[in-house]
């Protein structure tokens, strides 16, 4: 008996440990978003249109991306509907072709519509090599449109990478 009492104690004392770190990890990524829609509104005046009427949108405040023919991206982020936030969400990239370096960004995606949001939701997200994220700076996103209701914004916040390749950004979407 007291044997089965330790595991159970040991069980429920490493669930409440990684409990509250995921807490505590997904507050950083709460309190990072909140300053990478700053930043990106700062950026570009623009961008504020996109933030008030989409149906939502998703912040990724550090994604990091390296290189060397084959290449690899990954980050985390938070999901906003009408404004409020919903749950999280993480990003993985993989692709190959002409490419060397490494960079750090934030990138914000938008959605037009409750349709493509749910998608995001539903994970059935994913973006093709045809897919092109629109680089913020100041009046960029004033000639910038929706494509198939998604838009997506990327801002360096540095390295440097030369990349000419094809590959995709696959999605996952936790609700709070």
């Amino acid at each position: 008996m007291k044997i089965k009492n330790s595991i159970i104690t040991m069980v429920l004392t490493f669930v409440t440990v990684f409990a509250f770190a995921q807490n505590k990890d997904d507050m950083r990524i709460m309190k990072d978003a909140e300053k990478a829609m700053s930043t990106l509104k700062a950026s570009d005046k623009g961008l504020e249109d996109f933030f008030s009427n989409s149906s939502g949108y998703v912040v990724f405040p550090n994604v990091g991306e390296g290189a060397l023919i084959v290449g690899a991206a990954s980050g985390n982020g938070v999901v906003y509907e009408n404004g409020s936030a919903i749950g999280m969400a993480s990003m993985k990239k993989l692709d190959i072709g002409a490419q060397a370096g490494g960079e750090a960004y934030m990138q914000v995606i938008f959605f037009e519509t409750e349709e493509t949001l749910n998608e995001f939701k539903e994970e059935n997200f994913e973006f093709s090599a045809e897919a092109k994220a629109v680089i913020v700076d100041k009046g960029a996103s004033k000639n910038a449109n929706y494509n198939d209701g998604v838009i997506l914004f990327a801002k360096s916040k540095g390295g440097a990478m030369a990349d000419v390749s094809i590959g995709g950004q696959k999605y996952s979407y936790s609700e709070f």
